[in-house]
């Protein structure tokens, strides 16, 4: 950075203070799909047929996950989804031959609802994550130790869902308010209640392990065919963990987008049928209770099928291990991204001409005398949608934050300045400075980033319940 820059400059002039420290058995994704309806759908629904809601299980995880967890930051709701392959019941035919196994979990999704309504997310973790296994009750009480690197989807097997949601917010740092699990039973008759699913292959597909038999093109599927196709593994794709998550997100989103059409909702009959397959393959943590859901739903009242979301968490090649996954460095600027969500998206205006923050390039330099706060900051911009790049420490520690801007960068830096912690004043241009980059300078009187009011940034191959099931991705 250029100590005699010609920037314009704004500057943060408040009294400089010091700065805080600051899956996947497949079945599950399509009873998740429908537990997405139930945090979505209308409010005459849950009041006509609340009744459906005494078909739910629960179970009492709050003992086992104890005080130390993280902090509730906004009003967002996040409920952790779980598929069980558990091979009880009625499940049994479709079974392994050890009948005495624990159930496993392939299925991990973690299903954030925005503020204010109107907005869903599905984040999946991928079966084969590599993550580090916090300590955990086993399924008959023994404690199991932590873990430095274990495959995430053990968590189930060793602890149930107790287990998952407590490494699940060890990775992330987001506070998971529910949990909702599934298992196989009544997923035939979820998709014969809602008339069918639409799915679209890319080459027809004869496969004698599932069964499954269709040809290339569209076709809306229920029943035992249904269930074929979620449970083939080597007819469709690349045969990959992430390739078939991708696909399930395709078909959990086109079972979304239909049980939320008019069609469905407005369909007392259909609806009562609908919810009964649901609620009876469902257990929920004890406060999860009827209310909470009518509370969740009035919430969500209005949501549409263009505001569902389904995105894999930022992941890779597990450096140890080609045949796993792990984490990619922008996975963290993505949690916090989830846990900072305060506000609903807002659409663009005509006539807008604020640049959003996805097109605004900026390098950040730590004048605080603080290590690591360039860092830290970069995540919350990252968050947020800008592309961030981290420039080092400033030539000398400054009082004031200030934003800087090089030719043909003013109406970025606009945006930028329009979220640091108070409102900048503008300076005199001086020399230097990169042409379309603005350079933010962390001051001693730094406190936290202003939200953008963007929600969370879209992410690279994210699916819409609303998409073409057609679209390739």
């Amino acid at each position: 950075m250029n100590s005699n820059p010609m920037y314009m400059e704004y500057v943060d002039d408040v009294d400089p203070h010091p700065a805080p420290r600051r899956g996947w058995r497949i079945l599950g994704w399509v009873c998740i799909g429908l537990s997405v309806v139930m945090v979505a759908g209308s409010l005459t629904a849950y009041g006509l047929y609340r009744q459906a809601f005494g078909n739910i299980s629960h179970e009492d995880v709050n003992a086992q996950l104890g005080p130390n967890r993280p902090k509730k930051l906004n009003e967002a709701m996040n409920i952790l989804l779980l598929g069980s392959d558990t091979r009880a019941g009625g499940n049994a035919k479709y079974g392994r031959s050890l009948k005495n196994d624990p159930p496993r979990s392939d299925t991990m999704i973690l299903l954030h609802l925005s503020p204010g309504g109107g907005q869903a997310m599905g984040i999946s973790f991928p079966r084969d994550l590599m993550v580090r296994m916090p300590s955990c009750k086993g399924r008959n009480g023994q404690t199991i130790p932590a873990q430095s690197r274990a495959q995430i989807n053990s968590a189930f097997t060793n602890g149930g869902a107790a287990c998952v949601i407590k490494t699940i917010e060890s990775i992330s740092n987001i506070r998971v308010d529910h949990f909702m699990q599934v298992d196989f039973n009544g997923f035939k008759t979820i998709t014969s209640a809602i008339g069918g699913v639409p799915v679209c292959l890319p080459k027809a597909v004869n496969d004698p392990k599932s069964g499954l038999r269709l040809s290339r093109g569209k076709h809306t599927i229920k029943g035992e065919q249904a269930l074929a196709y979620v449970r083939v593994r080597h007819g469709l794709g690349d045969g990959s963990d992430l390739d078939r998550i991708k696909r399930q997100q395709k078909f959990m989103g086109a079972l979304a987008s239909k049980a939320m059409s008019a069609g469905v909702l407005s369909n007392p009959k259909k609806l009562f049928a609908l919810m009964n397959a649901v609620t009876k393959s469902l257990t929920t943590d004890k406060e999860l209770t009827p209310d909470v859901m009518m509370d969740i739903a009035r919430e969500m009242q209005g949501m549409t099928s263009g505001k569902l979301r389904f995105v894999t968490v930022p992941s890779g090649p597990d450096p140890q291990d080609p045949n796993r996954v792990a984490l990619s460095d922008s996975a963290q600027p993505f949690f916090a991204a989830v846990r900072n969500d305060k506000t609903v998206p807002k659409e663009p205006k005509p006539g807008d001409t604020k640049i959003p923050p996805s097109q605004v390039r900026v390098r950040v330099f730590n004048g605080s005398g603080i290590d690591g706060q360039a860092g830290r900051v970069a995540d919350d911009l990252e968050s947020q949608g800008f592309q961030v790049t981290v420039g080092g420490n400033a030539p000398s520690i400054t009082s004031a934050t200030k934003v800087m801007y090089g030719s043909g960068a003013d109406q970025q830096a606009q945006t930028l300045a329009g979220l640091i912690p108070s409102k900048p004043q503008p300076a005199a241009r001086g020399q230097g400075g990169t042409p379309g980059v603005v350079d933010l300078v962390i001051g001693r009187n730094w406190t936290n980033l202003k939200s953008a009011g963007a929600g969370i940034p879209q992410q690279q191959g994210e699916i819409r319940a609303s998409d073409d099931i057609c679209k390739e991705t």
